[in-house]
């Protein structure tokens, strides 16, 4: 059997660029954008195969640990392990520490995949097919990308030129080019032989580190003492800050791809997009007889060519063309398909606004290890909350010093503990939390356990808990 390949998750960006459904603290890659599955749990499902991979080993930070165990449990996705970034310093001291780690768990000749959480790919023949060749062009001695055929002279991805044809099938990378402007996109385009940068590499992890140390030896170093330093939490590995922190902010790209000559690319042909903007979407989406997307909540007439996306109110489009209309729970976005790339500037135009900030931070709906909430209603010294709490899970023994809460049980059983009680509240039952007193919910049953909470206080804010106790660690 050919070497098994150890797929590395990148899922810790907290791009904004599918807002209002994305979020600082709910990024795309962890929603669920066309499917019913997140893009995160997705690209989970694309490296299932055991007889082509091992399990997955996933790069995110701190905020995202819980929901990515959270997320491959859903799926049945097993780990090899989650490696937990303290800094940002981008792709390239990420994937120098996944070598690092992978080498000390499968030896230094261990071939590694590089993949983004956040694409949308079709894993199908073709896709299988690029694997292949990929493998045995790494295991040759090249550091492999992805160069996916364009159908379109896009503007917003860069490009690979290939060279010479390898006996593997892959072509040896001529020279990488940044995002074009659309004359050159075009040109391109007719000439042939250019591919979209996918982002998706392959590689040995011995070839990685050893170009690593020649090209960006601060990278190297950094992640090298990163984990080696790294501390086990519950199921996660910490990077070591001191050492992580020291990395320059580089991608891999400019770290080694642009100067190695060891670089080839496999032209593919798979449909795949990195769903960078609501264009994007609108592409992958199922389109009716008018070209018009409709997801969610919604109703569409006398229009065309259009997004239309309701995770909340029923959204009314009447007489539209090329346009893009999104409904989170607490926001909408309307404007042309064409101008989608631009949504980052209206972002960092509601985050420099303190009336709006949060609206590009966080999401109405916030996960935790033990299920989440949905903020539902807020005023003046109250707040109305949906809880969700997974079977077998339960919160923090805590207490609050600014508020009461009231819970009322909806679906499901909960076991509630009030100081020295313990009682079980069934579906309409409900009970009165006073301030300050010590408090646990726990979800003993079989399925979801869903509860109402109000609370009435002073502080309302999240940062008004004391745990006295919690299995999480936190």
């Amino acid at each position: 059997m050919s070497q098994k390949i150890i797929p590395v998750i990148m899922a810790g960006g907290k791009g904004t660029r599918l807002w209002p459904l994305s979020r600082s603290s709910a990024p795309k890659q962890f929603i669920k954008v066309v499917d019913d599955k997140t893009l995160f749990q997705e690209t989970l499902e694309r490296v299932a195969d055991p007889a082509l991979y091992e399990a997955a080993v996933v790069i995110t930070n701190q905020d995202f640990r819980f929901l990515v165990a959270e997320q491959a449990r859903e799926v049945g996705a097993a780990l090899s392990g989650i490696l937990l970034e303290p800094v940002a310093r981008n792709t390239a001291a990420a994937i120098a520490a996944a070598a690092f780690f992978l080498s000390d768990r499968f030896g230094e000749d261990a071939v590694l995949q590089l993949l983004a959480s956040d694409h949308e790919i079709d894993a199908g023949e073709e896709y299988r097919r690029s694997i292949r060749i990929a493998r045995e062009t790494a295991l040759t001695g090249k550091i492999v990308t992805f160069g996916i055929t364009p159908t379109e002279p896009a503007t917003g991805y860069g490009y690979i030129e290939g060279g010479e044809t390898l006996t593997s099938g892959a072509r040896a990378v001529k020279r990488f080019i940044e995002k074009p402007p659309l004359a050159k996109a075009e040109e391109m385009l007719r000439d042939g032989g250019f591919y979209w940068n996918s982002g998706i590499f392959m590689c040995r992890c011995d070839l990685l580190l050893s170009e690593m140390l020649e090209f960006a030896s601060e990278v190297h170093a950094a992640a090298k003492g990163a984990v080696e330093h790294a501390t086990l939490d519950l199921d996660f590995a910490r990077l070591d800050l001191d050492c992580f922190g020291k990395s320059p902010d580089i991608s891999i790209d400019y770290a080694i791809m642009e100067k190695t000559e060891k670089a080839a690319v496999v032209p593919s042909t798979f449909p795949w997009s990195d769903l960078g903007s609501w264009d994007a979407v609108w592409k992958v989406g199922e389109q009716d007889d008018a070209g018009n997307v409709v997801i969610g909540n919604a109703t569409v007439i006398n229009s065309s060519n259009s997004l239309v996306l309701s995770r909340s109110v029923h959204l009314a489009v009447q007489g539209l063309s090329d346009v893009a209309v999104i409904a989170s729970e607490d926001a909408v976005y309307v404007g042309r398909l064409e101008d989608s790339q631009e949504v980052g500037k209206l972002v960092k135009r509601l985050a420099a606004d303190p009336s709006t900030a949060d609206l590009t931070e966080t999401h109405p709906t916030s996960y935790r290890p033990w299920g989440g909430y949905t903020s539902l209603l807020s005023g003046d010294r109250f707040q109305v909350k949906r809880l969700f709490v997974l079977p077998g899970k339960k919160l923090s023994l805590q207490r609050h010093y600014h508020r009461s809460e009231h819970w009322v049980c909806v679906r499901g059983v909960a076991e509630v503990t009030i100081g020295d009680t313990v009682t079980f509240l069934r579906e309409n039952e409900s009970l009165y939390i006073p301030q300050g007193e010590i408090h646990r919910l726990f979800n003993p049953g079989k399925i979801l356990l869903e509860m109402v909470e109000v609370q009435t206080g002073s502080y309302l804010a999240e940062d008004d808990i004391v745990r006295v106790a919690d299995e999480f660690g936190r």
